[in-house]
């Protein structure tokens, strides 16, 4: 469900950004997201972030997952960066968080994960081979896509490490509200801030907003509590090959057997990240780590 959601965040951005620029078009749906969200905590008396602290970490978490990883996506999409090639740049993340997660987290992997994150690559290549050879990157586009794929794989870290105690409802919508006032920042400074009401716009915008914000957010930061960071990273493998195949579906663009086959590839090596060796799991050796499916929903 979650990769379901969250790769239609590519064909979300397709349809909007022609009638807004980047940052204004985030900026107004995090707000709305954040403002619906807190009512939504509200009405159900769910808790708020119950100290400073806990407010400080949803607002970092919110501008490293929002702000940096959407701000740079968006941007990188608006300016020529074909939607394949900024898909394939931060799908990169599971690599770095799996590599991360071993120091900070204490979530290591064992070499049939390893394996499995090799193919998770060289599937999503083999997806968006035909993107990566059409050209039109420029150096502002690439380092829009990097500042995403870093903002994703810290917030992504962070979330794991300090989010698990922090109320999901209350939390998540300050995340929503630091990121919109970041992201209002850079609009009023750098773009002219015109939207242009469409009815196209504005169905994209509902979608983005109760389908991406809420839906496969909350999902995600669901996951995080139940599972470990690098597992759960692993799962955004999927989203470049379901962005093709509703790419088809939507757009009519074609999937060659090269691109079938990258979906192939990538299914396996997420398969062997997300579900490790029953050795791994039910026996390990003794002083050492638990393996980075076997985390429980309490560890951090």
């Amino acid at each position: 469900m979650f990769v379901l959601l969250w790769s239609t965040g590519f064909i979300g951005a397709k349809y909007a950004l022609p009638y807004a620029e980047p940052f204004t078009l985030l900026a107004l749906r995090l707000a709305i997201a954040a403002a619906l969200l807190g009512a939504l905590a509200a009405l159900t008396r769910a808790p708020a972030p119950r100290t400073p602290a806990q407010y400080g970490r949803s607002a970092i978490s919110g501008v490293l997952l929002h702000t940096a990883y959407l701000g740079g996506v968006f941007w990188a999409i608006a300016h020529g960066v074909p939607a394949g090639v900024a898909a394939v740049v931060v799908s990169l993340q599971p690599v770095l968080v799996a590599a991360l997660a071993g120091v900070l987290l204490g979530e290591h992997l064992v070499a049939i994960q390893w394996a499995g994150l090799v193919l998770g690559i060289a599937g999503v290549l083999l997806v968006l081979a035909p993107g990566l050879s059409a050209g039109g990157l420029t150096f502002a586009g690439v380092l829009a896509c990097v500042i995403a794929l870093a903002g994703g794989t810290v917030g992504t870290l962070h979330q794991k490490r300090y989010g698990d105690g922090i109320p999901l409802l209350g939390g998540t919508a300050v995340q929503y509200a630091a990121a919109s006032l970041v992201l209002l920042v850079a609009a009023v400074s750098t773009e002219t801030n015109t939207i242009r009401w469409t009815a196209q716009f504005v169905a994209a915008m509902v979608w983005l907003v109760l389908v991406l914000s809420l839906g496969a957010v909350l999902l995600l930061l669901f996951l995080l509590r139940r599972g470990s960071a690098s597992g759960v990273s692993t799962l955004f493998y999927l989203v470049p090959p379901a962005t093709a195949i509703e790419a088809y579906l939507i757009f009519g663009e074609e999937l060659g057997p090269l691109q079938l086959v990258g979906i192939l590839v990538t299914t396996v090596g997420v398969a062997l990240v997300v579900r490790p060796p029953r050795r791994a799991v039910n026996a390990p050796r003794a002083g050492s780590p638990p393996a980075s499916g076997s985390t429980s929903p309490g560890d951090s």
